[in-house]
């Protein structure tokens, strides 16, 4: 599945599933624009690791329009295009409806449906017709039994996926796939974030494999989704959760 020739911005490039999809697409040809918001030598490394005539790293909040333009123009001015756009900057934050502010509502949504969304109004532009949107949910919006804790979280990944369906036949007009992607627990410190061992025990042991999943193996789905052969896949939510969700 060669992606030789292509440009992916990837938001939340350079930690957890952004990371090893940063090296995954890498791997196999795409140059990488690698958004971070903290941690600049991790973005750095990074760059370093994957080679600097294919790899750029643009610091910026992905939850604000000015910095998301930023990025955009730093992506086409480095590569001239973008046939690759994966949304995966998000924040979590563990709260029932009780124990939410003003500011932390703010906070989620603004990163993480804001963000992406106006992501893509930016990107839409510069994006060739065959090119990929991958957008990020999460493998609660599947689950029948989840903790009052995820309100503020799981309402702003129904949102994605909201944006997903309908966005896919918005951009079919430009020839640009849209699609999302839907992790279930994936070792991540943004997953350990907010959660007492024994919340972190009882999600592993909701798959039949006891486990929950590492960034590769997000990052491998991500790729199929970027490549020439998922080509009539389109406004699909992909679960990946070890069979937790079905």
């Amino acid at each position: 599945m060669s992606l030789a020739g292509k440009v992916a911005v990837i938001t939340g490039g350079n930690t957890g599933i952004g990371k090893a999809t940063a090296l995954k697409l890498a791997e196999q040809g795409a140059s990488i624009v690698i958004n971070y918001l903290v941690d600049p030598p991790a973005a750095d490394t990074l760059v370093e690791q994957i080679g600097a005539d294919r790899a750029t790293a643009v610091q910026g909040d992905a939850s604000k329009l000015g910095e998301i333009q930023k990025l955009v123009d730093a992506a086409v001015a480095k590569f001239g295009k973008i046939d690759i756009l994966f949304a995966n900057a998000a924040v979590m934050r563990m709260r029932d409806l009780e124990s939410t502010t003003e500011e932390e509502f703010d906070l989620i949504y603004s990163t993480n449906v804001k963000g992406p969304y106006f992501l893509c109004q930016k990107a839409a532009p510069h994006m060739p017709p065959g090119s990929r949107v991958i957008l990020v949910s999460t493998g609660v919006c599947s689950l029948s039994q989840v903790p009052p804790t995820y309100l503020l979280y799981a309402s702003a990944k129904g949102a994605i996926e909201q944006m997903t369906h309908v966005m896919s036949k918005d951009l079919a007009r430009r020839g640009i796939l849209v699609n999302a992607i839907q992790p279930g627990p994936i070792g991540t410190d943004f997953f350990y974030q907010e959660k007492p061992e024994a919340m972190l025990k009882a999600i592993q042991g909701f798959s039949p494999f006891n486990r929950v999943g590492v960034p590769e193996e997000v990052a491998n789905c991500v790729s199929f989704l970027c490549s020439k052969e998922s080509s009539w896949v389109a406004g699909h939510i992909l679960k990946i959760n070890g069979a937790m969700a079905t």
